[in-house]
C-alpha cells in the first residue's frame, strides 16, 4: 500500500487536478504511451496530456477520489513494475451544470528510472461530453 511508485501516481494525479500538465509530464518517460477506454490505440504522452487538459475546458470542480487503495505490483518475469489504482472521476459540466461521475481503474507501468512508460485507464468515458 506504500511505495515510491504509488507516490508518483498520486503526485501525477495531483498535477492533473491542478491542471498543471507540465508538472504532470515529469512523472512520465519521454516515450510513454497512454491508452484510455474508447481509444483505438495508445497515444504519446504529450498528446495525452493535451487531451487531459481539455477536461478543464468543459468541466469544473474536477476530482479524482481514491477507491480503496492503490497497489504496487512487481512481477519477477521481465522485472515488470506496475501501480494499479481505482478512482472515481467527477466533474460538473460547464454547459449543463450536471455532475458526472465515472468509476475507473488505472494501470501504470514503471521503468527502472521510476518513470511511467505505459498508462492504461479503463472506465466508461463515453458519458464525458466535450462540447460547449
Amino acid at each position: 500500500m506504500t511505495h515510491p511508485y504509488i507516490d508518483a501516481v498520486n503526485k501525477a494525479t495531483e498535477s492533473y487536478l491542478a491542471n498543471d500538465m507540465k508538472a504532470n509530464a515529469a512523472f512520465y518517460s519521454d516515450t510513454a504511451k497512454v491508452w484510455v477506454s474508447g481509444m483505438d490505440k495508445p497515444m504519446p504522452i504529450a498528446e495525452a496530456l493535451k487531451l487531459f487538459a481539455t477536461d478543464f475546458d468543459f468541466y469544473k470542480d474536477i476530482k479524482l477520489t481514491t477507491v480503496g487503495y492503490p497497489d504496487f505490483l512487481h512481477y519477477v518475469d521481465k522485472d515488470q513494475q506496475w501501480v494499479q489504482s481505482w478512482w472515481t472521476w467527477s466533474g460538473v459540466s460547464k454547459k449543463t451544470g450536471d455532475t458526472l461521475k465515472i468509476d475507473c481503474v488505472q494501470f501504470d507501468k514503471f521503468n527502472s528510472a521510476g518513470k511511467i512508460t505505459n498508462e492504461m485507464i479503463y472506465g466508461d468515458f463515453s458519458k464525458m461530453v466535450k462540447e460547449k
